[in-house]
């Protein structure tokens, strides 16, 4: 029996896990939290918890922070449950760490299943989505850019990675703000960014951003 936290801001697939764990009999508690510094909290009471994570949801900012909370608790297993990861992210996670377990909100309910089975063994799950992504090389970033993108959402990358806000790129493009989440989203998930400081990274890589400009 293991104590079991869940970090899922997405109600619908929190209780969906919810349901699962406890299909599964194999958890003593179920506990919730909302933010990094409360799951620490609960970690200090609970060293050996799995933990299910959306770490595209949470308040964590990086791959490193991340991974330094579970060398902090060395005894806990990590299962994280999001929408997308990018393959940098990915990547880092899995040479650096046997303690994280992956799988897709897309997955079928079987997978799930087998990566909690897993989890709960102590041994390491990686979805079939995940391992293949982590199979295939990367694209030129200039050519995923170029290919990839629109127009409109390579300036709204330029945008973003200059540090404009959502409703700043809205009134300087005459788009609705709801467009401009849309195109930030698609931007996010074509090129397998998590957040506005890997996009950031990408479009400087890609030359969309001059240096100077990104300092003043």
């Amino acid at each position: 029996m293991s104590d079991i936290i869940i970090y899922d801001k997405q109600d619908i697939t929190r209780v969906g896990m919810e349901a699962l764990l406890q299909d599964t009999k194999k958890a003593s508690s179920i506990q919730r939290t909302e933010s990094k510094s409360e799951l620490i909290k609960r970690l200090a009471s609970f060293p050996a918890a799995v933990i299910v994570l959306d770490y595209t949801l949470s308040d964590f900012t990086s791959v490193d922070e991340l991974l330094n909370v579970g060398y902090r608790f060395p005894e806990s297993r990590w299962l994280l449950f999001s929408d997308e990861l990018s393959h940098d992210f990915l990547r880092r996670l899995v040479y650096s760490s046997e303690a994280f377990s992956i799988v897709l909100k897309s997955c079928e309910l079987n997978e799930i299943d087998m990566g909690l089975i897993h989890v709960f063994r102590g041994e390491r799950f990686i979805c079939g989505r995940v391992a293949n992504q982590l199979l295939q090389s990367q694209r030129p970033v200039s050519d995923t850019v170029d290919h990839i993108l629109t127009a409109t959402e390579k300036e709204i990358l330029k945008e973003i990675a200059l540090g404009h806000t959502t409703k700043e790129i809205a009134a300087n493009r005459n788009l609705s703000f709801h467009t401009v989440i849309t195109h930030r989203k698609n931007i996010f998930r074509k090129l397998e960014v998590n957040n506005v400081h890997e996009a950031t990274k990408y479009a400087m890589r890609a030359g969309l951003v001059d240096m100077a400009d990104y300092y003043i």
